[in-house]
């Protein structure tokens, strides 16, 4: 399969590099830390019609595929851009592909924000990536899928955390819509779930590619015993480990956007594989490259420890990786039965 981007892939990718190099500054990203939202970026966002990239042309969107969504995603983490892309844009494809144009009206005008429950069971029993912010949660409620509207009166303030995420429970259940029932609902859940795997794959490859340039451009400036610190083995080596499995990452990316627009069998197997693999390239990466700053790594004022942070909430806030693996194994594999034991 040819996963080279075309001119319009390209197209897209430029479109929102310009957009999130000129919207989410590094001073916008720490001002938006407290609340993970910033609310210019997001109508900006919205204007460009980037919430209907993935969603059918007769409901409204730009009829266009995953791939799409990870170009748009990688750059969006590229620049630590404060608004929430992976489970929105996963949710505005579940209402999509259930032709709920009611719904999705106000979800494409960026007036409503509805995002993604991350695990099956009700919006009440687990953390929600966007609850501080969300209007609206899709959510797997036993066999329903169901369209949950925000609890009246819930505060917007988000759960402390060292990702910028927008981080919140609703203890409260709020107004709920059955969209779909039964095994649809499952599958249609299953595949959201692993659109969002894809699409926080994406940005963490944007944002280990952005820690890489960030490392490397300091080494070459920081000097050490006559000469810049990028000279140096222990220095340089594991930059070039970083690019390698960047260009890794990155492939298995869009091979699984290829996967799951063509519903190939292997789909789901490579959704979790490029989610783990992204995962842990960024947690490397971006630990390198704060370790090449020495002590100013830790330093508030420089920009790599906002991307070291986020490289382990981004992808914990969804799924463990570690644990990902066991989901990579059972569908690679098959799932292990005790049966003559």
């Amino acid at each position: 399969v040819d996963l080279s981007l075309t001119r319009e892939h390209r197209a897209v990718r430029d479109a929102f590099a310009a957009l999130f190099g000129k919207q989410a500054t590094p001073q916008r990203v720490r001002s938006a830390e407290p609340s993970g939202f910033d609310l210019l970026l997001w109508r900006h966002y919205a204007d460009v019609g980037a919430l209907g990239i993935g969603v059918p042309s007769d409901c409204g969107g730009g009829d266009g595929g995953l791939l799409e969504l990870a170009l748009v995603a990688e750059e969006a983490g590229r620049r630590l851009a404060p608004i929430p892309v992976a489970e929105t844009a996963a949710a505005a494809r579940v209402l999509g592909r259930l032709r709920e144009k009611e719904l999705l009206g106000p979800v494409l005008s960026g007036s409503v924000i509805v995002s993604l429950a991350t695990r099956p069971g009700s919006a009440t029993q687990q953390w929600l990536v966007d609850g501080a912010i969300a209007d609206a949660v899709l959510a797997l409620d036993r066999d329903s899928l169901v369209y949950v509207n925000r609890p009246d009166g819930l505060s917007r303030t988000a759960h402390r955390n060292l990702g910028g995420l927008s981080l919140a429970r609703w203890d409260v259940p709020g107004a709920a819509t059955v969209l779909a029932e039964g095994s649809e609902a499952r599958a249609i859940f299953d595949t959201a779930l692993d659109e969002v795997r894809v699409l926080r794959a994406a940005a963490l490859v944007g944002l280990a590619s952005e820690a890489v340039g960030i490392g490397s451009r300091y080494a070459v400036v920081r000097e050490a015993f006559g000469q810049p610190i990028g000279m140096y083995q222990a220095v340089a080596h594991p930059f070039a480990d970083a690019i390698t499995a960047l260009d890794g990452a990155q492939l298995l990316v869009r091979k699984a956007c290829w996967a799951m627009d063509s519903a190939q069998d292997d789909a789901g197997a490579l959704a979790a594989m490029a989610f783990v693999f992204a995962a842990e390239t960024a947690y490397h990466a971006t630990t390198h490259s704060l370790h090449v700053h020495g002590g100013y790594g830790f330093m508030e004022e420089y920009d790599i420890q906002l991307y070291y942070r986020r490289a382990k909430a981004w992808a914990a806030a969804f799924a463990d990786p570690r644990r990902e693996l066991l989901t990579v194994a059972d569908r690679r594999f098959g799932l292990v039965t005790t049966e003559g034991r």
